[in-house]
């Protein structure tokens, strides 16, 4: 009985060693097609070793041969698993180290690096508000991104100087698009709410390559790193295609349950300044709606709405947004106010227990208090960013001049609780910029 449990167990290891053997082999085969068929492998691959005679990269092929004549350990220099690419070792060279190394290199290949892909909409005189909120989106994000940026054709070329001027920053691309809507309808979807507000609406048609989107109006400033509103995009359901925050917290002030004249998402509608899109999700999806039973896509709902609505929508695009919504309230996530806060949540009086828990992630300076005085903290916080440089203490010395402009505002609502606003700021300046470069 021992004897044959001896055969079996020397079979199962004689059939490990040839699996492993089976693998190393395919593997370089591998590693060596990837190089480019007949051509030379690539040597750098094994770069991801520092020392201990295991070396960064070598030259390859017959280089690597040449370059350490008569050295007694081959078997431990991991080059030369490209030695040949017929499947041949030199009887010197270990087949072990060739297949751990080989899988290690190609489970370490470096990966495509993940782009936040932010849009927005800027015309007339929107330029430097638009330059601001781009400008505080790099100060704190981590992920590289790109701006998907669509403007009157009269502000490219003030875009492209004052972009191409941060090209150092590194972290960072752009497109630049002209405002276009279906040429049937052009005028009149121009002329909807604000001008060019509603080009958002036609984002997924435009952007076809684009598989998720953050779009925000030019009056946007973000606190935190794009990052975090970026990771709710894992949040979602399998239904779910589109993300926004609340129009309102508080129903007692809230517009659309008090004077709308057409369907609305929930309790108070959804504000638009801030939507975080699934694209390729709203380009299949069939919606439900309320002027035919059949379900339209996304590029068909639109212009019947507008057609229908038309006489009854206040808000433009952000009612139409509530309209499809509304019937299809299973495709939404709604995220709390402190993605979106805005006068409302404080003008008359706090009613966003979120920030004031937190603080404020993104604050929407929406009703032009940027560049007024109605509501001074709101315009203390765009002209400490507007004003701010890209450098390390530039921005690290920014809170201090900026909590004493604060104080100045506690007259008004918003500024009773101005540490609100600089709650999270403040955090991310020290989580940004505190740390060595080489840590960040």
């Amino acid at each position: 009985m021992r004897r044959y449990l001896r055969l079996v167990v020397l079979c199962l290891a004689c059939g490990f060693c040839s699996l492993l053997y089976a693998f190393s082999q395919l593997a370089v085969s591998l590693e060596e097609g990837a190089g480019g068929g007949g051509g030379k492998p690539q040597a750098a691959a094994a770069s991801w070793l520092g020392g201990g005679g295991r070396g960064a990269a070598r030259g390859a092929g017959s280089a690597g041969q040449a370059a350490h004549p008569g050295r007694s350990d081959r078997c431990k220099d991991f080059s030369l698993c490209y030695w040949n690419p017929y499947w041949m070792l030199p009887s010197d060279v270990c087949g072990m180290n060739c297949f751990w190394e080989a899988a290690f290199r190609y489970s370490l290949k470096p990966q495509p690096v993940e782009r936040v892909h932010l849009a927005v909409v800027a015309c007339g005189e929107r330029l430097e508000e638009t330059v601001t909120m781009l400008k505080s989106a790099l100060i704190f994000s981590i992920k590289p991104l790109q701006f998907h940026i669509f403007a009157e054709d009269q502000l490219h070329d003030s875009f492209k100087v004052i972009l191409d001027s941060w090209s150092f920053l590194q972290t960072f691309n752009y497109s630049l698009y002209p405002i276009t809507f279906p040429s049937e309808n052009a005028a009149e979807w121009k002329k909807l709410f604000k001008p060019c507000a509603s080009q958002r609406l036609f984002l997924p048609l435009i952007l076809k390559e684009v598989d998720s989107l953050l779009y925000v109006d030019t009056d946007i400033l973000f606190l935190r790193p794009v990052d975090d509103i970026w990771s709710l995009l894992k949040q979602f359901n399998s239904t779910q295609i589109a993300a926004m925050a609340p129009e309102h917290e508080e129903p007692r002030i809230g517009w659309y349950n008090r004077f709308a004249r057409h369907p609305y998402y929930g309790r108070t509608g959804v504000n638009s300044g801030v939507m975080l899109m699934n694209m390729t999700r709203m380009r299949r999806k069939y919606f439900k709606n309320d002027m035919t039973t059949v379900r339209l896509r996304w590029g068909d709902i639109l212009m019947p709405l507008l057609k229908k609505y038309k006489l009854n929508i206040t808000w433009g695009d952000q009612d139409l947004l509530n309209i499809i919504f509304f019937h299809n309230p299973e495709s939404l996530f709604v995220f709390p106010c402190q993605w979106n806060y805005r006068p409302d949540h404080c003008i008359y009086g706090s009613n966003c227990q979120e920030a004031e828990e937190e603080g404020i992630f993104i604050l929407h300076g929406n009703r032009g208090v940027y560049h007024d005085d109605k509501q001074p903290a709101f315009r203390a916080i765009y002209e400490a960013l507007r004003n701010c440089s890209f450098e390390d203490d530039n921005i690290h010395s920014l809170l201090k001049p900026l909590e004493l402009e604060l104080q100045k505002t506690v007259h008004t609502y918003c500024g009773k609780i101005y540490k609100i606003f600089i709650k999270q700021l403040t955090k991310s300046i020290q989580d940004r910029y505190d740390r060595p470069p080489k840590e960040r």
